[in-house]
């Protein structure tokens, strides 16, 4: 029996041993292409949209990536890639504040004429389902192509404070989201879904007359209320 009982903990703590550090790729990822977007260490690789740098409102605490509303006004802002990504798988992991909104936004068009990444870029929703403000319409839950598609069904964040899992692909406009395993969108940009979906949301509006029209641009971490906490996010281009 003893000797059962030892072997069991050298297993269990093997297992331990071998867990993967966030931030970090394995030798496997690298021979499959993937980078990290975010060392765990600085901010290098992401400004604030329309800035040179990152505002103070964006900080590395302890491995991850912080949005502290608590910073002065001046440091916020949604931040985004240095680069500009086309056909890729996006991974990430993210965490909320109780009643915490935020989202992570793509095909962001930088140019001056646009004052936000949300008017040229589709946003999948980032969100504390239960005590957010914005938990009234299905498509505003988290895991959902905002204000386009998704519903509770297929949103199922864990609870505030407990990192909820990402996979984003877009290939040559056709985008697929998982959010903790759970597939929540898939559709083609430009396609006759995508139009009308665009046509029954706020992106209707002529504010909004270049959003989503190019599968392609930065990739956008969003200021919103509350806080979120972001790690282990990396990409592989297609």
């Amino acid at each position: 029996m003893r000797t059962t009982l030892v072997f069991a903990a050298l297993v269990l703590l093997g297992r331990i041993g071998i867990a993967q550090t966030p931030n970090t790729l394995t030798n496997k990822e690298k021979k499959e292409g993937w980078k990290l977007l975010f060392d765990g260490k600085t901010t290098k690789g992401w400004h604030t949209y329309l800035r040179d740098t990152v505002g103070s409102k964006w900080q590395v605490q302890d491995g991850v990536l912080v949005f502290d509303p608590s910073q002065p006004a001046s440091g916020g802002g949604d931040i985004v890639t240095n680069e500009v990504y086309e056909n890729y798988e996006l991974n990430l992991e993210w965490r909320i504040s109780k009643g915490g909104n935020s989202g992570i936004i793509f095909d962001v068009q930088e140019d001056p004429k646009y004052n936000a990444t949300y008017l040229t870029g589709p946003e999948m929703q980032v969100l504390d389902n239960i005590s957010a403000d914005d938990n009234k319409k299905q498509t505003h839950l988290a895991g959902c192509l905002y204000d386009m598609a998704g519903d509770s069904t297929v949103s199922k964040p864990k609870p505030v404070g407990e990192w909820n899992q990402v996979r984003l692909i877009q290939d040559k406009g056709h985008l697929t989201f998982w959010l903790n395993g759970i597939k929540t969108f898939e559709g083609q940009m430009g396609s006759e879904q995508w139009n009308a979906m665009v046509a029954n949301s706020k992106f209707r509006n002529k504010s909004f007359s270049d959003f989503g029209k190019v599968s392609k641009g930065r990739i956008a971490l969003q200021q919103h209320p509350g806080s979120s906490g972001w790690r282990n996010i990396k990409i592989r281009q297609l």
